[in-house]
C-alpha cells in the first residue's frame, strides 16, 4: 500500500488551531527473527520462530517467511509447528535484543529526547522540534531507518503523523522496510476507510462487540453519537469518539517505571472446560512476558482474573522467593492458580494475566501499571 500523502504536505492542517505534532513511530520488522537470521546465516530465507517448541510454549516473534503459513507472535508453538512444519524454533536471546535495541535508541536521541519506547523493537519520537533541525519528518524518518540498517543491518519500518493513533497505524501500511505518511488534511478520512478491527488497540472482543452495535469501520463509528458510544463502551467511549475524527492529543512520553503488566482477553463464547481456560492463557503470558523483558523487568508475582458470565470477577495470586525466568514457568504457575477453579457451573468470559513485584520496581509516584490489549 502507498503512502497516503507525499512528505512536502505533511504540514497541512486539520481545521484545529494548535500547532501540528510531527510524530514518527518505528518499529522494527520481525525484530527478534531478524536479529537471528541476521548473526546465523543459515536461518536467512527460511521460516524462524523465536520462543520454545515444548507444549506449553508460545511464539514470540515469526519470520516473515513463516507468516504465510499462519505463523504469528502468541501462537502456540504446537500449533505453529502444525502450520509449518518446517519452521525452525530458535530460543530466544534477550540479552542480544536488548543489545541491539540499546543501539537503535542511541540514534532516536540523535534526532530528539521525546521517545516513548513500547518494547525493545518499538518507540514513538515527537520530531517536531527535533535536534537537527529537519523541517520535513519523512526526512528524519527515512534517515534514522538508514542509519538502524547501518549499524545493526536490520530493517526498520516507520509511519509518519500529527498524532500517535495514525503514526502507528501508518507503520503498517508499507512493512517491511517502508514508511508511510498520513497528513492532518487525511487523517480523518484514512480513519473512516479503516475496519475497526484493524485498529491500534481494538482487540477482538471489542471488534465483535462493535459488530454486533453494526460498527465495522471508521465511518460507522463516527456515525455514534457520544452518548451512544459511552453508554456501550463506557470511559473508552470518548476515545473512539474522537479517533474516529482522527483526533487523538495523547503526547509522546519517556519511558516511565511500571508497577505491574497485564494482558486479558473476552471471548465470544464463555468457557466451561479446563482444557480450553488452559489453551488460553499461553498467549496472554507471552504477550505479558514479552513487554518484561523488553524493559528487562522480573517479576516475581503473577495473578491470574478471571470474570464469570454474570460479571462476578476473582483473582488469585502467587508470589515466588525469586523472579520467574521463563515464560514456561508462568505459564505452569497460572494453571496451577487456574485448575482448582474447576468444575465450573457458570462460565468464563474474561482471562487475564498480570506480572508484578518486578525487582526494578522503584518507590516513586510516576509508576503506573500497564495494561495489553491481547
Amino acid at each position: 500500500m502507498q503512502p497516503v500523502m507525499s512528505a512536502e504536505s505533511e504540514d497541512e492542517k486539520p481545521d484545529r488551531e494548535e500547532r501540528v505534532r510531527r510524530i514518527v513511530h518505528i518499529d522494527m520488522d520481525s525484530y527478534y527473527a531478524s536479529v537471528e537470521q541476521r548473526d546465523n546465516p543459515k536461518l536467512r530465507g527460511k521460516p524462524v520462530a523465536v520462543g520454545s517448541p515444548s507444549a506449553r510454549g508460545v511464539v514470540l516473534t515469526a519470520s516473515y517467511e513463516a507468516r504465510p503459513f499462519g505463523v504469528r507472535s502468541a501462537l502456540p508453538s504446537l500449533t505453529a509447528k502444525r502450520l509449518c512444519p518446517d519452521l525452525i524454533f530458535v530460543p530466544a536471546r534477550f540479552d542480544v535484543y536488548r543489545s541491539v535495541s540499546a543501539q537503535i535508541h542511541a540514534i532516536f536521541a540523535e534526532y530528539t529526547d521525546l521517545i516513548e519506547p513500547l518494547s525493545l523493537d518499538e518507540a514513538y519520537l515527537d520530531v517536531t522540534d527535533n535536534k537537527q533541525g529537519i523541517p520535513i519528518a519523512t526526512e528524519i524518518a527515512t534517515r534514522i531507518r538508514a542509519r538502524i540498517k547501518d549499524v545493526t543491518g536490520l530493517n526498520a519500518s516507520a509511519g509518519i503523523s500529527y498524532c500517535k493513533f495514525l503514526a502507528k497505524m501508518a507503520s503498517d501500511l508499507n512493512k517491511p522496510n517502508g514508511q508511510a505518511v498520513i497528513t492532518p488534511r487525511h487523517g480523518p478520512a484514512f480513519v473512516e476507510r479503516l475496519a475497526v478491527k484493524k485498529f491500534h488497540g481494538v482487540g477482538p472482543a471489542t471488534a465483535a462487540k462493535m459488530e454486533r452495535l453494526g460498527i465495522l469501520t471508521g465511518a460507522d463509528l463516527r456515525a455514534k453519537s457520544l452518548a451512544f458510544l459511552q453508554e456501550h463502551f463506557g470511559k473508552s467511549g470518548s476515545w473512539y469518539y474522537n479517533i474516529s475524527r482522527g483526533i487523538d492529543d495523547r503526547p509522546v512520553r519517556p519511558d516511565r517505571e511500571r508497577k505491574s503488566v497485564g494482558a486479558e482477553d473476552t471471548f465470544m463464547t464463555d468457557i466451561f472446560d479446563l482444557d480450553t481456560a488452559r489453551a488460553e492463557i499461553s498467549p496472554l503470558v507471552a504477550k505479558v512476558w514479552r513487554h518484561c523483558e523488553a524493559k528487562g523487568l522480573h517479576g516475581r508475582s503473577v495473578t491470574l482474573k478471571v470474570k464469570y458470565t454474570d460479571f462476578q470477577t476473582i483473582t488469585r495470586s502467587r508470589t515466588e522467593p525469586a523472579p520467574f525466568e521463563t515464560a514456561d514457568e508462568v505459564i505452569a504457575k497460572v494453571h496451577a492458580l487456574l485448575d482448582p477453579l474447576f468444575p465450573t457451573a457458570k462460565g468464563i468470559r474474561l482471562l487475564g494475566v498480570t506480572l508484578s513485584s518486578f525487582t526494578d520496581d522503584v518507590a516513586s509516584g510516576s509508576a503506573d501499571q500497564l495494561q495489553l490489549e491481547i
